[in-house]
């Protein structure tokens, strides 16, 4: 039996997000988070005109990124890697590649929200010039088996990257 592919080999690229790329983002979602983005709302997003990436093979999307821009500013909101391809740099990439968009559309600072129990998260937006500007209170869903909503940090850093 032939081994997978390790994550850091693989020859990955951003593109658009395409309708047909749905099926495989939502599974992504689905597999990553606990209240995951719905395909309505991936095609909402598109039809919004939104930046909407994969980072992806030739048969594989390993992460995908939303970013809305507007009037000097922008928001990641969403972002996400495949379980089977993280700690290998595709987040990095991903958030590297909307950043790019952002400053393209003019944007002059990026925001985002995170739950401050995503370590892995919170630790990957630091090391990318994100720093807490401010807090949502109960932003977040509880989580299966809790009654308890979750805060949400909400980051911010200067454009351009």
């Amino acid at each position: 039996m032939q081994q997978p592919s390790r994550p850091e080999t693989l020859n990955v690229f951003p593109r658009a997000m395409r309708p047909s790329d749905l099926d495989m983002v939502v599974q992504s979602e689905n597999l990553s988070y606990q209240q995951p983005w719905s395909k309505r709302v991936f095609l909402d997003c598109l039809r919004s005109g939104y930046e909407c990436w994969v980072l992806a093979t030739r048969d594989r999307i390993v992460a995908h990124g939303v970013l809305s821009a507007a009037v000097g500013e922008a928001h990641v909101l969403t972002l996400c890697v495949h379980p089977d391809f993280r700690r290998a740099g595709y987040g990095r990439r991903m958030l590297r590649h909307l950043l790019d968009k952002a400053a393209r559309r003019d944007a002059r600072e990026c925001f985002l929200e995170v739950r401050p129990s995503n370590i892995e998260a919170r630790q990957l937006y630091v090391s990318m010039g994100f720093t807490q500007v401010g807090e949502r209170r109960g932003y977040y869903p509880a989580e299966s088996g809790t009654t308890q909503r979750e805060d949400a940090l909400i980051l911010s850093r200067a454009l351009p990257f």
